[in-house]
């Protein structure tokens, strides 16, 4: 039997689902998994749901709150620690934050210079604060404050180790390959200009990423416990 080659009547074909701001941030988050998150504006959004980007605004005001929502989306894969001694699981949370945005092409290179806020990321917030308020003793000025530099180093660390993702960079190179690099540059370095340097330079490029990340978490987990929060005012 032929088959007719008369366009199919829209009636006939299955209804697209109601338009939601869900519906968009997981279409925003399938992009980002493929192809980086320079690559779901609104309207490779739109277009991936089949709509205008005008569609979207009723819902998203813009590109910058969208990545925002994604970011407060994928943190629900977080777990929130507990029953450990306070800086473990301090440490465990902070660890979890920063292995989670490392994990989306641009995610953390956006939560850096973007600021976001959202429900999520103010559970962990909320938690930090709880941890170091009840676990460690210390006023509330150090706890909020700790709690702020701890998401603020995670979210560089995750942006520095973060693959790249096409056009954030000029050099041609991979992540690696610039700090391989980098670390020849640094062991290079001669001890007429730069003597401190040149004579530690084993030193300071000495450690596994993990172990690096542990002491930074420690160093400042111990900084902000000794460490009272000026006057304000």
């Amino acid at each position: 039997m032929v088959e007719s080659s008369e366009p199919r009547s829209r009636r006939d074909r299955p209804a697209k689902p109601p338009l939601s701001r869900q519906w968009i941030i997981d279409v925003t988050i399938d992009i980002m998994r493929r192809e980086g998150l320079k690559k779901a504006t609104m309207r490779r959004v739109a277009a991936e749901l089949e709509t205008g980007p005008a569609s979207l605004y009723v819902y998203i005001r813009n590109t910058a709150e969208l990545h925002a929502a994604v970011l407060d989306e994928v943190l629900g894969e977080i777990q929130m620690p507990h029953d450990r001694p306070w800086q473990e699981e301090v440490e465990q949370l902070v660890t979890a934050y920063r292995d989670v945005i490392v994990r989306y092409h641009g995610l953390a290179r956006s939560a850096l210079v973007q600021r976001p806020s959202g429900p999520t990321l103010f559970a962990v917030f909320d938690r930090l604060i709880e941890l170091f308020i009840d676990g460690a003793g210390i006023s509330p000025g150090q706890a909020t404050w700790g709690a702020d530099l701890l998401l603020l180093v995670a979210t560089a660390n995750a942006a520095e180790h973060a693959p790249h993702e096409t056009g954030d960079t000029d050099t041609g190179m991979s992540a690696d390959e610039e700090l391989d690099a980098l670390f020849a540059a640094v062991r290079a370095s001669t001890s007429a200009k730069t003597p401190y340097l040149a004579a530690h330079a084993d030193a300071l490029l000495a450690g596994a990423p993990e172990q690096r990340w542990e002491w930074t978490l420690r160093a400042q987990i111990a900084g902000i416990v000794a460490t009272p929060q000026p006057v304000t005012q």
